[in-house]
């Protein structure tokens, strides 16, 4: 299982970023499908750059055609909160990294993994590990993007 997941997270990350559609399964695909792509402070285009809240943005408008906000901060306050052990593929996760709570997003994709633009010190969207020291030091919580009426349906079926 784990070797499947392996190649299938390299195939992903291989692939170009391209419009995404589907039920919630798409929301983590999308996003790996960006890592590589340019960080930039304010960016909200894989092409000319992203910053974590950017990439949140662009994943949902593009996987689920949802308006989520610009910013880190009112992010948290319209998804429901979750403990980590109900984290799902798709669910934010919430970080302090500016001495302040939910100053950084990313996008979990299972296994303790998440997609994330980290900062102008790396450069780019990449893969980080919600075990690793810093990460997990700064954790500030886990939610839930409410899901649009065709991914409820998409999991009925």
């Amino acid at each position: 299982m784990k070797l499947a997941a392996c190649a299938l997270l390299t195939f992903l990350l291989l692939a170009p970023g391209v419009r995404a559609e589907g039920g919630p399964e798409a929301i983590p695909m999308y996003a790996v499908s960006l890592v590589g792509s340019p960080y930039r402070l304010g960016g909200l285009s894989p092409e000319t750059g992203l910053d974590c809240s950017g990439l949140v943005v662009h994943v949902f408008r593009q996987v689920a055609d949802l308006a989520l906000p610009r910013d880190t901060r009112a992010m948290s306050t319209m998804t429901e909160p979750l403990d980590a052990s109900e984290l799902r593929p798709g669910d934010l996760v919430f970080f302090n990294t500016l001495n302040r709570a939910f100053s950084h997003v990313g996008i979990y994709l299972g296994d303790q993994r998440f997609v994330h633009a980290a900062s102008s010190r790396t450069g780019r969207v990449m893969v980080s590990s919600l075990d690793e020291r810093y990460w997990r030091e700064r954790f500030d919580g886990a939610r839930r993007v409410a899901a649009p009426a065709r991914f409820a349906e998409a999991t009925l079926d």
